[in-house]
């Protein structure tokens, strides 16, 4: 089972741009996986406008991985020694996670994901 780990960038992202990452993550994944956020992309969540409403989205559908809170949710990211594959927006972030061998997910042309 892969671990796929939603990035905040990437949530707030579906939503502006009215992507439904769930079946659209079906039609890519030709693999089985478990969704996951980290605990500290709920606080991130908490000030955003669309915020609210990511959280009813991901709401049982999405496992929450506890994490030491005293970092940043990139740092905590990059941090994590386990196989996953990362679903983000985020430039920099993504240069991160190739530099260290990670798949990637990302929204194209505001409407599909494509995976990396």
């Amino acid at each position: 089972m892969v671990k796929i780990i939603l990035d905040t960038d990437f949530l707030l992202s579906a939503i502006k741009f009215k992507v439904d990452i769930f079946s659209e993550l079906k039609r890519i994944c030709d693999f089985p996986y478990n969704l996951w956020i980290l605990d500290k992309t709920l606080d991130e969540l908490e000030g955003k406008k669309e915020g609210k409403l990511v959280k009813n989205l991901i709401k049982d559908k999405v496992k929450v991985k506890e994490t030491n809170k005293n970092k940043s949710v990139d740092d905590l990211l990059m941090g994590l020694e386990e196989k996953f594959v990362l679903a983000t927006q985020d430039k920099e972030l993504k240069k991160r996670a190739k530099k260290k061998n990670l798949k990637l997910i990302t929204i194209r042309q505001k409407k599909y994901l494509k995976i990396d």
